[in-house]
């Protein structure tokens, strides 16, 4: 039987910051990866479509995001599917963002 894993946004937060990247991959299991992600206010989204279907959750932040043609603003609570080789996007953000990104199957 597998073992529970548990953990706490703000140690993640913090080890995301120490490692002076946008991206922190905490967990990958067979099935899924999650990270947390996370773009400053005023900042450039540099992300490329990707290979496997993604669900975002936005714990903290303003921003929009644009999914294939569709524009959308998000903030605290919300959730955006995106599916896989889908173009997307975050832009015009204007509070620091913070997002739980769960991808299926596990990023590459």
């Amino acid at each position: 039987m597998a073992a529970m894993k548990a953990f706490r946004l703000d140690d993640l937060e913090a080890e995301r910051a120490a490692n002076d990247g946008a991206y922190l991959q905490f967990l990958r299991e067979r099935n899924m990866s999650v990270g947390l992600y996370g773009l400053d206010a005023g900042a450039h989204d540099p992300q490329q479509p990707h290979g496997q279907d993604e669900v975002y959750f936005v714990v903290s932040g303003r921003a929009s995001i644009t999914v294939g043609l569709e524009t959308t603003e998000v903030a605290r609570g919300s959730v955006i599917y995106v599916p896989a080789g889908v173009a997307h996007k975050f832009h015009h953000i204007s509070e620091d963002l913070r997002v739980l990104v769960v991808f299926s199957p596990p990023e590459a």
